[in-house]
Parts: structure tokens; C-alpha cells; sequence
């Protein structure tokens, strides 16, 4: 008895001896390369749903701790008595090291989270910061322990973000 299987780039309906179970070939129709399953019986893997409630929970609590810890900085520039605060600028220097840190880990967050429009208008903060975001940016990247904002972003993931802002900077 023969192994029949469909080709996974062209469809076409394949057969092949029962020996070839478990090996790789050549589909007659596209040549492309193809797995030939074997015969014997595999485990399932068994797969869970999805959790749809608890990735929106954790994408809660993400923007909560972008948002306490933009709070926080806001709370210690603490303004000397009798002196008004400057209004936030795009001059280059307008933002602290800290609040350019967090404007970095809340566009990589909005990022990978498809938070587009809300990206765009955080990478504004950023780009009048030039060589200075760079550097920021690239002790970020070169660090071994991930913001926590980040850590769930796979790494790969991760880095492409880092190297596209890091071409918008330039």
C-alpha cells in the first residue's frame, strides 16, 4: 500500500511508496521539496484556545505601566518655587534621559502591538532627539535583560523594531 499526501506549494495529489514515509522528496508536479509523512501513528498535539481575555490583560496592565511611569516622571521634575515649567518642545534636548527612555519602550510596546496611530505620534517625541535617541536606543538594544514593558516581545521581534526606529533616527 502506497502513502498518498497532497504537495503543500502546489496541491497536487501525491504517492509514494510506503518506505518513503517519514523522508524528504520531490513533488513530480512543481519539484519543489516535500515532506512525505510517514504512516505510523503520531501523538496528537493537542493545542489550547487562545486566551483572548488575558491578552487584553496584559495589554492593560503594559499601558498602565507605561502611563505610572511616565506619571512618575512627571512628578520629580519638581519645578523650583516661583518658576513656571517650560512647555514641552520638539528642540532637541527637550526631553530628560528618562522621559526619552520611556518614550522609546511606549513606541516599541505600540508597535508591536499594532498601536500604529499611537506610535506615530510617540516617534515625533523622539526623532527631534537625533543622535541622542540613537545612543539611547542602542543601550536598549545591547542590553541583556529586557525593559519590562518588553519582555514579552519575542527577540526577533524585538530587534527588527529597534533597527526600523533606529532608521527613522538617522
Amino acid at each position: 500500500m502506497s502513502i498518498t499526501f497532497h504537495c503543500e506549494h502546489c496541491g497536487k495529489k501525491i504517492e509514494a511508496p510506503d518506505n518513503a514515509g517519514g523522508k524528504w522528496g520531490k513533488c513530480p508536479g512543481c519539484k519543489n521539496k516535500v515532506y512525505v509523512p510517514s504512516r505510523e501513528p503520531h501523538d496528537e498535539l493537542r493545542l489550547a484556545p487562545l486566551d483572548t481575555e488575558d491578552e487584553r490583560k496584559q495589554k492593560e496592565l503594559r499601558a498602565e505601566t507605561i502611563r505610572l511611569r511616565q506619571d512618575i516622571l512627571s512628578e520629580t521634575a519638581v519645578p523650583e518655587e516661583g518658576v513656571q515649567p517650560k512647555p514641552s518642545t520638539t528642540k532637541p534636548g527637550a526631553l530628560s534621559e528618562a522621559e526619552l527612555i520611556t518614550c522609546i519602550i511606549a513606541y516599541i510596546r505600540q508597535m508591536a502591538d499594532g498601536e500604529l496611530e499611537e506610535a506615530e505620534r510617540t516617534v515625533k517625541s523622539i526623532i527631534p532627539e537625533g543622535t541622542r535617541a540613537v545612543k539611547t536606543l542602542e543601550r536598549i538594544a545591547i542590553s541583556e535583560i529586557p525593559e519590562p514593558e518588553l519582555a514579552d516581545i519575542p527577540q526577533q521581534v524585538l530587534s527588527g523594531l529597534i533597527k526600523t526606529l533606529r532608521g527613522r533616527l538617522r
